[in-house]
Formats: C-alpha cells, structure tokens, sequence
C-alpha cells in the first residue's frame, strides 16, 4: 500500500487490480510482478491481482476497497473493454462512485494473446500499459449526468431521394419534419432523369 505516493495527487486513491483471466493472461504474464510495479506508481494506493475480477468475489474485492480504502479510481487490468467494461462501470456506481472515474487496460489481446512465447517481454509491456492506465485514471473527471427535455422534430437538410426517403421514414413514425433544399425543386439527382430503371416510370 502506496500511503503517500505523491503529493501531487493526494487526494486521489487508485486502485489496480491486475487479473489473471484463469491460464489466458496468468499463464503468459507475471501477473504479480505486474502488481507489484503498480504499487509504486502515482497514486495509486492499493494494487491487487486476482483470478478473476469479474467474477462476484472479483467484484466484491473491488466494491470493498472502495468502501474501505477510499479508492476512488479503479483501473482494471484484464481482457477487452468490449466484454467487461459495463460491468465495472456499473459496479463503480453501485459502490458509490461515479462510473467515468474508471480505466480498463486489456492485457490479454495486447499482451498474452500476441506474446504468447516470450512471458517477459509480454509482462513488460503489461507493466507498460498499466503505467498509461494509471496516469490516465489520475486526469479523470466525472461528467454529470443530465436530463433534458427534446422536442420531437426533426430538420432534414436536402431534398433529394435520400432527404425525402428520411423525412417520410420519420413522418411515418409520428415525428414532425423541417425539410429544407436549397434549389428551387426537390428531387436532386433524381429530378435530372428521365426515366429510371426497373419501372421505366418518370423519374419525377
């Protein structure tokens, strides 16, 4: 535990938690030197390595630090964004965080799953990029949430077959629609042929 990492950033408590994925990241990276080169970082308070991290007791870890230790960023070293992201964003606010104080960096498609031969270039590079998510997480900010009211209109800007086919796609749906076209006719492109295919009907 990093108590007081720098001054700078007193007043921000990071947590890393480096996760082992089962064998698709601990099988190819150091996970524990890893967590140990993280706790020596810029802010960062508390440093963790685990099997799964999105698992519940994964999660619940997290939740407690939080609770417990004042962390208040989270940078998660695991798999892809695409796939857990949400999940610990969603767990940031039921902890009582705001979800954009988090930062995910992917060690097993950058890391284990390109330098599956070689675990020490595989772990540096893991250390690398959980450096970049450590002062990114220090420059975080929240963004408020807001509800606004919205009128339900739309302005759709040229006439042509694309324009008109939008403006009478959302007529049909009920909404108001501004067409606007700068020429004096509506049609476009359309509006220039004489005929069009398979219909020979005129194009107007």
């Amino acid at each position: 535990m990093n108590e007081t990492p720098n001054q700078e950033y007193k007043e921000i408590r990071v947590g890393v938690y480096v996760c082992q994925c089962g064998v698709n990241i601990g099988k190819y990276i150091d996970c524990e030197s890893v967590r140990s080169f993280a706790e020596y970082l810029p802010g960062v308070f508390k440093a963790r390595t685990f099997t799964f991290f999105c698992s519940d007791p994964g999660q619940e870890i997290i939740k407690r630090d939080i609770q417990e230790l004042g962390i208040n960023r989270v940078v998660v070293a695991a798999c892809t964004p695409k796939i857990h992201e949400e999940t610990y964003r969603e767990l940031l606010v039921d902890a009582g965080l705001s979800p954009y104080f988090f930062e995910m960096v992917n060690l097993r498609e950058h890391c284990s799953f390109v330098h599956s031969k070689d675990i020490e270039t595989a772990t540096e590079k893991a250390k690398s990029l959980v450096a970049g998510g450590v002062y990114r997480a220090l420059n975080l900010e929240d963004v408020p949430l807001k509800s606004v009211d919205v009128l339900k209109s739309v302005l759709v800007v040229g006439a042509g077959i694309a324009g008109m086919n939008a403006a009478i796609n959302l007529a049909n749906q009920g909404i108001k629609v501004y067409l606007v076209e700068k020429e004096a006719t509506i049609g476009g492109r359309m509006a220039q042929l004489d005929r069009v295919f398979p219909t020979d009907d005129c194009a107007i």
